[in-house]
């Protein structure tokens, strides 16, 4: 019943839908609609009544609330654009563990996540390419339910889709469009579906070499991710570097070789130099993966208790991915949105409402430090 509903809508609202529509590049008017869609389901009621109501989008399809507390919504922009907005971090306490979830998993594998579903995975060509494994286990199942639904857009005659997500959301938002950037690679989706992605506020969603693919994938306008320089979680996970990290290409093979010419007592001196530079980040990165990796992966086993605990990438050099929109908050924006003077308020810049100023500000930037 609810397919025939989400057939009849889509019918009803894409008649004469045929050439692609999408355009690259950010354009702020199409970013604020996806802000005012996502405040819609992602923002709590009194939050959300401080953002206007979409505009050019109507709704089509809500999910069931699946994986760790992940849910999306399909709206239909301008009657020619499927908009897939993926809701950000719940109070649930599972939801915050797909963010604690932080271990590295290689881009390219296999979850096992059930008895019945494994999901295969193909995010970037680079074998040293690694993503957060709990953004990836929580987009498998939001991928789940969603191609059936680009699949019938599709046959509708809807050929643009734009990837949105804030916080959480973001970060989902990249695994996604990796995924499916992937599906057209190997023949999987229709060459012709167009793929436009707005990240916000979100986290670090993979190491460099995951960026670096992402980016190249995405060049040419359709990928953006906008921060606000007052907001902590962009900034999250936690990036440690390790020599292992560099291509293989480096340094470090010459530096090792010019030690072993050295004499006895300063090869000793100089030894000891590398391996006390090099051992705090190696043992930070196997710290994170016993905690941000195995422990965790033993909490969400109690949710989802057929779950395959993967092998992780042993590395957390995590960096921020898409071309950067920043905004830099001005004099008026904290006389609009004054810190609380407890500063309990942790996500107090990272909410939708700031984001939204800022981004109504964005073609006057006024970087204020006060």
């Amino acid at each position: 019943m609810r397919q025939t509903v989400f057939t009849a809508l889509l019918i009803f609202f894409s008649i004469g839908v045929s050439a692609q529509h999408l355009r690259p590049g950010f354009d702020k008017e199409e970013f604020m609609e996806l802000l005012r869609i996502n405040a819609r389901f992602s923002e709590s009621a009194a939050k959300a009544k401080l953002i206007p109501l979409p505009n050019r989008s109507v709704f089509v399809y809500k999910s069931p609330v699946i994986g760790l507390a992940n849910l999306w919504q399909l709206w239909l922009k301008d009657g020619n654009v499927g908009v897939i907005s993926t809701r950000g971090t719940t109070r649930e306490g599972i939801s915050w563990l797909a963010n604690l979830y932080a271990a590295q998993v290689p881009a390219k594998g296999t979850l096992t996540i059930d008895t019945n579903f494994v999901f295969n995975y193909d995010l970037a060509q680079h074998p040293h390419a690694a993503v957060h494994v709990g953004y990836l286990l929580s987009s498998a199942f939001l991928i789940r339910d969603m191609l059936p639904k680009i699949d019938s857009c599709y046959k509708s005659g809807i050929k643009d889709f734009i990837i949105a997500g804030h916080s959480q959301g973001g970060g989902l938002s990249y695994i996604l469009t990796a995924y499916f950037l992937g599906l057209q690679r190997l023949g999987q989706l229709p060459a012709d579906i167009r793929f436009k992605t707005y990240t916000s506020a979100s986290p670090k969603p993979g190491n460099l070499y995951f960026a670096y693919e992402y980016e190249h994938l995405t060049r040419g306008g359709w990928a953006f991710n906008v921060t606000s320089t007052e907001d902590w979680v962009p900034q999250t996970p936690s990036t440690v570097q390790t020599l292992e990290d560099f291509p293989t290409v480096n340094p470090l093979p010459l530096l090792q070789q010019s030690i072993k010419t050295q004499p006895l007592l300063k090869r000793l001196f100089l030894r000891k130099i590398v391996k006390n530079v090099m051992r705090p980040s190696q043992k930070t990165v196997s710290v994170y993966e016993k905690y941000l990796g195995t422990f965790t992966a033993k909490n969400i086993r109690k949710k989802l208790p057929q779950f395959k605990e993967p092998t992780y990438s042993r590395g957390s050099n995590y960096v921020r991915a898409g071309a950067q929109i920043v905004l830099y908050p001005d004099r008026e924006y904290y006389r609009k949105f004054p810190v609380p003077e407890d500063n309990r308020d942790i996500m107090f810049h990272h909410s939708l409402p700031p984001y939204y100023y800022l981004v109504e500000q964005y073609d006057v930037p006024a970087p204020a430090y006060d």
